[in-house]
């Protein structure tokens, strides 16, 4: 990988993946890892499964809010101050959590985790920004994609067999004993990458203004909001699946593990074809392809659970819509991201926010509208898909279309 510029020192590359890698795997860690674990929480708490997919809503809508102000400190402070900070309070809220004695109390401490998490995603965007220009973030960003494809597999195997040794809330815990391993790993491992004379010294409120103006970027909008469409179908996804697979459909936490794995080995296989694909035929043409193959997938998904298909079209489907989402995110993320030589903190908040708000909706929905049907996640995949196919911009001027 080419740095975009020399002023910026850096880690080795392989360094730096790693430690990015282990910031982005803390948040599929942190919603995949109990998703087997929602009948017996519901039971735990007395309370309905599709009430527990609430507390999916709520730590997104932490993600959501909190993006906003790690990318004003991120700016202002630098990028190790506020993700040390993110990180404690994502250790204090994963002990909340695990402590949680009733629903309420566990929606606000996913939320609180939530606030404390997204300083990973704010800042580990900014620092590949701060070190490599649109092409070799793009490739940085599908090495990311990796691993956040490896996480899924792992993550409800792992929380299946927990949920069975231990209890939902050993869950917790092992997310406690992680982050807290994963902040003595930033302090100690990942430096500076934006110089003290580099850092936007204005007060907090100027740098939410300037975050608001952002949002008259057109091509900034569409870019992230059409991310944000794609990343909300995941979401839908992953708050709808345990119930369509195990309740409705009677897998065990085993098979639904193994499905759920399907679906993220076929994410993993894209986001890296995606490393040879986004130099050679360029960032931008092929989010537009994989937001194509995608949107055909869910709405025949969608179709599909209208028509009280079973598995044998519900799986094949979900396959292919949740694979195509590998060409999306990580080109979308670099061709969004690539303008802002300076306030990549800001932009990052801006857009993670975009995003975190369609997934806010999109589980909220799932959940409100459960039916006793897959129709809830296969609809509203199917509407996110074709929203982002409506929102992703043409050809960036200039830009050589085959």
């Amino acid at each position: 990988m080419a740095t975009l510029t020399d002023q910026h020192p850096r880690p080795s590359s392989r360094r730096l993946v790693a430690i990015l890698g282990v910031l982005t795997a803390l948040g599929p860690l942190s919603i995949d890892m109990y998703l087997p674990s929602f009948p017996t929480i519901a039971q735990d708490l007395d309370v309905p499964v599709s009430a527990v997919q609430l507390t999916l809503a709520a730590y997104l809508g932490g993600l959501a809010l909190g993006q906003l102000l790690y990318g004003a400190l991120a700016d202002r402070l630098g990028r190790r101050g506020p993700l040390l900070g993110g990180l404690a309070l994502y250790v204090v809220g994963s002990v909340a959590c695990a402590l949680a004695p009733s629903l309420v109390l566990l929606v606000v401490a996913r939320f609180l985790q939530a606030l404390g998490g997204c300083a990973g995603l704010v800042v580990s965007r900014a620092v590949v920004r701060d070190h490599f220009d649109v092409e070799d973030s793009a490739r940085l960003y599908s090495t990311l994609m990796l691993i956040m494809g490896v996480a899924p597999i792992l993550a409800p195997v792992l929380g299946g067999q927990l949920l069975l040794v231990s209890g939902w809330r050993a869950i917790f815990w092992i997310l406690t004993g992680a982050s807290a391993g994963l902040l003595a790993l930033v302090y100690t491992a990942l430096p500076e990458s934006l110089p003290r004379e580099e850092r936007d010294r204005r007060p907090i409120p100027s740098h939410l203004a300037d975050m608001v103006r952002l949002l008259a970027r057109r091509r900034f909008v569409r870019l992230s909001v059409a991310g944000g469409a794609m990343l909300a179908a995941m979401f839908a996804y992953i708050a709808g699946s345990p119930f369509v697979f195990m309740e409705l459909h009677g897998l065990d936490a085993g098979t639904f593990a193994f499905v759920f794995g399907a679906n993220a080995a076929g994410l993993i296989a894209t986001s890296q074809a995606n490393r040879w694909l986004g130099p050679r035929f360029g960032v931008e043409r092929v989010l537009r392809w994989g937001i194509r193959i995608a949107a055909v997938a869910l709405v025949g998904l969608g179709v599909a659970v209208w028509a009280g298909a079973g598995l044998v079209a519900i799986v094949p489907a979900l396959f292919v819509g949740v694979s195509a989402i590998g060409l999306v995110l990580p080109n979308a993320t670099a061709a969004a991201m690539a303008p802002f030589d300076q306030g990549a903190g800001r932009a990052s908040a801006v857009m993670g926010t975009l995003q975190m708000i369609f997934g806010v909706v999109t589980t909220t929905v799932v959940s409100a509208v459960a039916d006793g049907t897959a129709r809830p996640m296969g609809g509203t995949m199917a509407v996110c898909a074709v929203a982002g196919l409506l929102l992703v911009p043409g050809p960036a001027p200039g830009e050589n279309v085959k």
